[in-house]
């Protein structure tokens, strides 16, 4: 159901009190006034803090600086007629009792009439007290198609027209941007060259990106990373190089639903962030990275609302790759935190999502505590797919070494006893391979020197791998893995080395 028929619905079965939480104020208005045309031509009154009401000569100016004074002046209204009454900044004055009482006694007296009161606010906050007489409606970013429109509507002041591709490009990079910083940008094209070029595309980007960050919930993530830049989990290669084309529309008229995502289970260090980065390269989407901490507030329904913000943001980037990192860390232990049950919402919410979402959000979360993580996390229709990514075998990890070494020195790659160095190696994650040749680097650099084979292996010697510190965890990864709760992400079936 679209905003627009939702905010029919609720106007025609006359709910008193409607929330609308949303920095698009002007574009708000605009979709509420089309509604009310539909709606036999609805007046519609709009009232603010510093003007009163407005676009009515009658009432011009009445309730300004008087909050209490704007909701009294709907009692003098016949009750027979029609309206729609639109408040704007209205949250600011929630808390006061006065007001309060005021819009629950409404509440009971428009139930029977054909009106309704509209909150207009950047943020949802509501009171305790008003929870149940206000209804909450999200107000979504504009869809490809209305940027597509404000896009075309702004052509004719550029000149020579755009070809479909570029303008097909336009519309994708300003996808998750409001209109207001849409016109903002292309305006900011227009005096910079007196036209609109592909190279604007990366303009718009970055104001894209400048939105999230405002945001402070997710992170627009630049990636440069491969596939090729992974050692080894050939089987998430493999399956990951199976749906490169999955969001495409000739996947959709084949029949195939959008990729939900999947969760990525190991010790640290093993690779589960850099797949996510190579995922979003390899698929030539964005990638967004959500820190979930960042979704709990201190203000009452305040996480719940960076939840939803989060939600809407990233379907309205779609497609587009969610990062997810260490998700056990924020939902880990849901029952023994004691946080008014803030927590378990925020995490209803998230679950609720991963298993009806219809659009091509690709969420890649990671874990390295599965203990931690509630049970419906982890069942089928969440995720794709849960992969285990385990310590990497000596072959995985002559590949790590590779990838590394090829980078920093390509022109002596061969110079390298690459088999002894894995062979040197066991237990070692990715990370720690990682770390073997920075502190190769830093003895050979000590002593002006190109560090070689020796110095990797005084290194390696001097490193205490987690494989060792922390047995135990390890151990009961692997043995959830080996039970069959989880695909494999290495193509050798067999954990290379039991700990004991």
């Amino acid at each position: 159901m679209s905003f627009s028929e939702e905010l029919q619905l609720l106007l025609r079965a006359c709910y008193p009190l409607i929330y609308i939480p949303t920095l698009e104020e002007e574009r708000l208005e605009k979709a509420i006034a089309s509604c009310a045309r539909d709606l036999s031509n609805r007046p519609v009154y709009i009232w603010d803090f510093v003007e009163g009401y407005q676009d009515n000569p009658n009432n011009e100016g009445f309730g300004k600086r008087n909050p209490l004074q704007a909701l009294e002046w709907i009692d003098k209204l016949p009750k027979n007629s029609q309206a729609i009454i639109i408040l704007r900044d209205f949250q600011r004055f929630l808390e006061d009792v006065s007001i309060s009482r005021k819009l629950r006694n409404l509440s009971r007296a428009l139930k029977s009439q054909p009106k309704n009161l509209i909150i207009i606010a950047p943020s949802l906050n509501i009171p305790a007290d008003l929870t149940e007489v206000l209804t909450v409606v999200d107000f979504p970013l504009p869809s490809g198609s209305e940027i597509r429109q404000e896009i075309q509507r702004l052509l004719p002041a550029t000149g020579p027209t755009v070809g479909e591709q570029l303008l097909t490009d336009l519309v994708r990079a300003a996808q998750g941007l409001s209109l207001e910083r849409i016109r903002r940008v292309l305006t900011l094209c227009l005096a910079r060259q007196g036209r609109i070029e592909t190279d604007d595309v990366e303009l718009i980007l970055e104001e894209k990106r400048q939105s999230i960050r405002q945001t402070q919930i997710l992170d627009f993530y630049p990636t440069s990373q491969q596939m090729g830049d992974i050692g080894g989990l050939e089987n998430l290669k493999d399956w990951l190089l199976r749906r490169g084309d999955a969001f495409s529309d000739k996947a959709r008229a084949y029949g195939l639903p959008n990729p939900r995502g999947l969760m990525l289970v190991g010790i640290q260090g093993t690779g589960k962030s850099l797949t996510a980065k190579a995922i979003a390269h390899h698929w030539h989407l964005p990638l967004l990275r959500l820190d979930v901490g960042r979704l709990f507030g201190g203000l009452v329904g305040e996480s719940e609302s960076r939840t939803r913000q989060m939600i809407n943001l990233a379907e309205a980037l779609a497609p587009c790759i969610l990062w997810i990192d260490e998700i056990d860390k924020a939902f880990g232990g849901l029952e023994g935190k004691g946080d008014s049950g803030t927590t378990s919402r925020v995490f209803g919410t998230f679950i609720n999502w991963l298993a009806e979402k219809k659009s091509s959000v690709f969420v890649v979360a990671t874990a390295n505590n599965i203990q931690s993580l509630p049970p419906e996390m982890l069942r089928k229709g969440r995720f794709d797919e849960i992969f285990f990514v385990g310590l990497p075998n000596q072959e995985e990890r002559e590949a790590i070494f590779t990838v590394h070494l090829s980078r920093l020195r390509p022109h002596n790659l061969k110079e390298y006893d690459i088999k002894r160095l894995a062979y040197e190696t066991p237990d070692f994650s990715g990370a720690e391979i990682e770390q073997t040749i920075v502190e190769a680097m830093h003895i050979s650099f000590s002593q002006n020197r190109d560090f070689n084979t020796d110095d990797l292996l005084e290194a390696a010697s001097q490193i205490i791998p987690l494989a060792r510190t922390a047995q135990e965890q390890i151990q009961f990864l692997q043995n959830w893995a080996s039970a069959g709760k989880a695909r494999l992400a290495s193509r050798d079936s067999r954990f290379q080395r039991q700990l004991n």
